[in-house]
Formats: C-alpha cells, structure tokens, sequence
C-alpha cells in the first residue's frame, strides 16, 4: 500500500499522520519525506517536490510506502503529478489531515478540489479531523468541509477518524520514538526514581515516565483512527493491526 498524506496547508499535522498513523500500523512501510525546508529532520528517505520524477520512479521498486509532503512542496508535486499523466494512480490512498482554523480548512477545500481534478476518485481520498476530542466535535469544528463535501462529495470523511492534540508528539519529535513501543515500555520507572542518586537523573527517569503515560492514552486513540480511515478496504493483506505485529 502506498499513501500520500497531503495538504496545501502547513501546521495540520500531516508529519504526526504519516509517522504516529499510518506508519506503524502498513506492514513493511517506508517514510519518505518531501520537504525541502526539513529535508535533514527526522527518519526516512529526504525528496524534494521537483523530483517527482525520480519519486514516481522509486515507488515503483517498493510495495509500501507513506509519503508525507510537506507544504513547501505541493503545488510543485500537483503540477509534476498533471505531467506525469496516470502518476496518481501510483496512490491506493490521499490521505488529508485538516484541523479547525478557517485558513487549514479553507486550503483543506483547495487540496481535495485539485486531487479530484487530478483524477484521484472519492473512494481513495480521505480525510483525518486533526485537533478535536471526539467525534462529536466534528460538526461544529469542521462545518466549512463537511458542508463543502456535502455539496461536492470528492473524499470520503467518517466524524471517526479524529485525532486530539497531545503533548507527546512534542517530547518525542525528531527521535525517532515508536509510540507502540513506548506504550509498552515495562520499566519500573517509580522504582528507579527512589533509587535514583541526584535530582537530574531522577527528573530524566520522570520525564520517561510522563511521556510513556502520553503514549499509552495516545495509542487507542490512533489505533481507533486508524481503524476509521478504513484502509483495509483497500489492500487488506498490507495493514496489520498493532496488536499482531507485537506477536
């Protein structure tokens, strides 16, 4: 399975999609970042949006991949996709994070309009309600896009597929941390803090603490997000669910 996650705007969450969603949970994935102004931040493979061409080619060697195209790069890569006539169709998904500012969701609007002109059908665009606590909080946070979607139906939304801001994509950015791992993480973390000789090193071991207490209530909610999107519609023998890829 090879997703896309896409946006004309920035600060909606696309990184925290394709790194904390949909990466760990598409068997075999590979990240590659189109993001020419953090090219060097993170894991995965660095792509700027002008080398669509080489990009397009790429996929073409791998089974799964989660491309996260940072804003910067869109435009550009919209226009190289119209180029490479059909290259749309290298994407079993588009996934397009929103959150609740009337700019996001007006560039939210502007992104699902250029992908259906694109070609991209309905079925293979969905969309993820970023910055919200449940799935009742949908309607009031999104009513410019849903009732655009109302009127236009080019991407498939479910009020299911939400995500709350939480302060542990914070702690963890840039290392690398696996959210599932965290989650599971058996450390005695308490134990270690009374045994502790100094006040930084108890405060290190806190701090560890805190943020595998984050993961733990994060990791549902993802899971639940996931599981929303309903990718497995699509090529059910790529998605494995986190709890057999732990067997």
């Amino acid at each position: 399975m090879k997703i896309a996650v896409i946006n004309f705007s920035g600060n909606v969450g696309k990184t925290t999609v394709a790194r904390h969603l949909l990466l760990p949970r598409i068997e075999g994935a590979e990240l590659i970042s189109v993001e020419s102004l953090n090219a060097g931040e993170g894991e995965g493979q660095a792509m700027r949006g002008r080398q669509f061409g080489a990009l397009q080619e790429y996929l073409q060697t791998i089974d799964n991949a989660v491309v996260d195209i940072g804003a910067s790069n869109v435009e550009e890569l919209l226009d190289l996709m119209q180029k490479y006539r059909g290259s749309q169709e290298d994407f079993d998904v588009f996934v397009v994070p929103s959150v609740p500012a009337l700019k996001q969701q007006q560039d939210t609007i502007a992104t699902l309009v250029e992908l259906a002109r694109l070609g991209v059908p309905p079925s293979k665009v969905r969309l993820v309600f970023n910055m919200v606590n449940s799935a009742a909080d949908v309607p009031a946070h999104f009513d410019l896009v849903r009732a655009f979607l109302k009127a236009k139906p080019i991407a498939t939304e479910n009020a299911a597929c939400h995500l709350s801001a939480n302060e542990v994509y914070g702690r963890i950015r840039g290392s690398g941390a696996d959210l599932t791992a965290l989650a599971r993480d058996e450390i005695d973390y308490k134990a270690l803090i009374v045994k502790a000789s100094d006040t930084a090193e108890k405060l290190t071991l806190a701090q560890k603490l805190a943020t595998r207490r984050l993961a733990l209530g994060v990791v549902p909610e993802l899971d639940a997000c996931f599981a929303a999107l309903g990718l497995t519609d699509n090529t059910a023998s790529n998605v494995v669910p986190l709890a057999r890829q732990a067997q």
